[in-house]
C-alpha cells in the first residue's frame, strides 16, 4: 500500500525531471526556427525555417565541425590507449602506487578548466604548440586521460588476470595474451572509453580558447562567436548541432551496457 501511495509522487518527479531536461532543448529548437523573438513576447513573432540552410552555407561552421570531429576522434583514441596501459599496470601495482595514481588522475578531473588551461597553455607556449591543433589536442588529452584512467581502474579491478596467467603457463606469448584475451575480453569497455574520451573533447571550450588562442576554431568556439555577435538564431542552431553527437554517444553507451548485461 505504501508503494502504491508513493507511485504518483514518483511520476511527478519523473515528469518534472523530463520537463527540466527537455525544456532548454525545445527552447533552442524554437529559437533556431524563428527570425525574431523579442521580449516580452512569449512566442516568436516571425517563424522561419532557413536557419539550417544558413549554417550549411557557412564555411566557418563546416571547418569548425571538422576540427571538432578530428579532435574528438584523436582524443578518444589516444587517451583510451594511454589510460588503458596505465590502468592495467596500476591494477597490478602496490596499494600505495594505486592511491598516488588515483590522486594524480583526479587532479585534471576536479581542477577548474581555467586553471588547468593556464598550465597547459604555458607548456604549449614553451613547446611552440600554442595556436595549433596539436596544442589543443594536447590540452584535451589531459582531462580525458584523467577521466579514462579512473574508468579503466574500475574496469581492471573486476578483470580476472588469472586468464592471462593461465595462458602464459600454456606457452602463449605476451602478444597472444594481449590480443586474444585482454583485448577480446575488454573490447566493449575500450569502445565505451573512446566514446567517453571523444565526448570530453567535444564540449571543451575554455581549454580550446586558452591554448588555441582563437586560431583553432571548433564548434563550441563558433557557437561562442555567434553569441557574442548577438545572432541568437544561429547560436541556437549551432547549440543543437553540438548536442547531437553526445546524444548519439549516450545511446550507444546505453546499448552497450544493456548488451553486456544481457550477455553477462
Amino acid at each position: 500500500m505504501r508503494g502504491e501511495r508513493n507511485a504518483p509522487n514518483h511520476r511527478v518527479l519523473l515528469l518534472s525531471l523530463g520537463v527540466i531536461t527537455l525544456a532548454p532543448v525545445l527552447l533552442l529548437l524554437v529559437r533556431a526556427s524563428a527570425s525574431t523573438w523579442r521580449y516580452p513576447a512569449l512566442v516568436p513573432s516571425q517563424p522561419v525555417n532557413d536557419t539550417v540552410r544558413t549554417l550549411l552555407f557557412t564555411p566557418t561552421v563546416w571547418s569548425a565541425l571538422g576540427t571538432s570531429l578530428l579532435l574528438a576522434i584523436l582524443t578518444g583514441v589516444l587517451s583510451s590507449a594511454f589510460a588503458f596501459v596505465a590502468a592495467r599496470a596500476l591494477a597490478r601495482a602496490t596499494l600505495t602506487a594505486r592511491r598516488i595514481a588515483v590522486a594524480a588522475a583526479f587532479l585534471p578531473v576536479i581542477a577548474p578548466p581555467i586553471a588547468l588551461g593556464v598550465g597547459v597553455q604555458i607548456f604549449a607556449l614553451q613547446a611552440g604548440l600554442a595556436g595549433s591543433v596539436a596544442g589543443v589536442l594536447l590540452a584535451h588529452l589531459v582531462p580525458a586521460a584523467g577521466y579514462l584512467t579512473l574508468f579503466f581502474l574500475g574496469v581492471f579491478s573486476a578483470y580476472d588476470f588469472a586468464m592471462e596467467d593461465e595462458a602464459r603457463t600454456l606457452g602463449a606469448s605476451s602478444r597472444q595474451r594481449f590480443v586474444r584475451i585482454t583485448l577480446r575480453t575488454l573490447r566493449p569497455r575500450l569502445i565505451d572509453a573512446m566514446l567517453l574520451g571523444a565526448l570530453v573533447s567535444w564540449g571543451q571550450l575554455a581549454l580550446t580558447l586558452l591554448v588555441g588562442g582563437g586560431v583553432v576554431r571548433t564548434l563550441p568556439v563558433e557557437l561562442l562567436a555567434f553569441v557574442r555577435a548577438g545572432d541568437d538564431r544561429l547560436a541556437a542552431a549551432a547549440a543543437i548541432i553540438l548536442t547531437v553527437p553526445p546524444a548519439l554517444a549516450f545511446g550507444m553507451l546505453q546499448g552497450g551496457v544493456r548488451q553486456s548485461g544481457a550477455t553477462a
